[in-house]
């Protein structure tokens, strides 16, 4: 049977997973410490890839934890929060690249010469560094947006804060975002139910 024309969605990872994935870029490199921002941009702020390569200097606000998302899906603008130990993580990037005379004007996650990053590298970066960690599943920018919506859903966030982080048009869309990756009432009914139960399983 061919697979040809079906969707397969990013999965979402486990915080585990995406240290594990950060663990895996270099330590010392300024690309290792840029790689290990923009995942941590990708998964804390809930960003799409595009969303965070187009991200500029200005758009980061430490004081306030602020991320301006200026040009999201649709040309919709938006600003989401990534905690102190995230930021911590940006910080090491953007010391490297000031120390490395990166240009001023080039975008926050960009070549050592100050180019753009592209998402044909992105996707590259995050499956290798998925076989570096072990991680068996597939390994996607996406997932780690997935894995803060799931994430958020489990703390019990509304799902109307959920849907202005992730940039949704419409809450109809969060919820069933939500429902793919955090199906808890539907595991929960089925783990109720028992094989055997009432005498309907076969007989031994």
């Amino acid at each position: 049977m061919s697979n040809k024309g079906l969707k397969f969605h990013p999965q979402a990872l486990s915080t585990a997973e995406v240290e594990a994935l950060m663990a895996a870029c270099s330590p010392t490199s300024p690309t290792g410490k840029r790689n290990r921002a923009l995942i941590v941009t990708l998964w804390r702020g809930a960003l799409r890839c595009d969303e965070a390569l187009q991200l500029q200097p200005h758009d980061l606000d430490q004081a306030t934890g602020a991320i301006r998302i200026m040009h999201g899906k649709g040309n919709r603008a938006r600003t989401v929060a990534i905690e102190p130990r995230a930021w911590a993580v940006i910080q090491l990037w953007l010391a490297a690249r000031k120390e490395r005379g990166v240009p001023r004007g080039a975008p926050v996650f960009c070549t050592l010469a100050g180019r753009p990053l592209n998402a044909r590298y992105v996707r590259w970066m995050m499956t290798d560094l998925g076989a570096k960690a072990g991680i068996g599943k597939r390994v996607h920018a996406h997932g780690l947006r997935h894995s803060r919506a799931a994430e958020m859903r489990r703390e019990g966030k509304d799902v109307l804060v959920i849907s202005h982080a992730l940039g949704h048009s419409n809450v109809g869309t969060t919820q069933r975002y939500i429902e793919h990756l955090y199906p808890d009432e539907v595991l929960k009914a089925m783990l109720d139910s028992e094989w055997g139960h009432e005498g309907s399983g076969p007989e031994p």
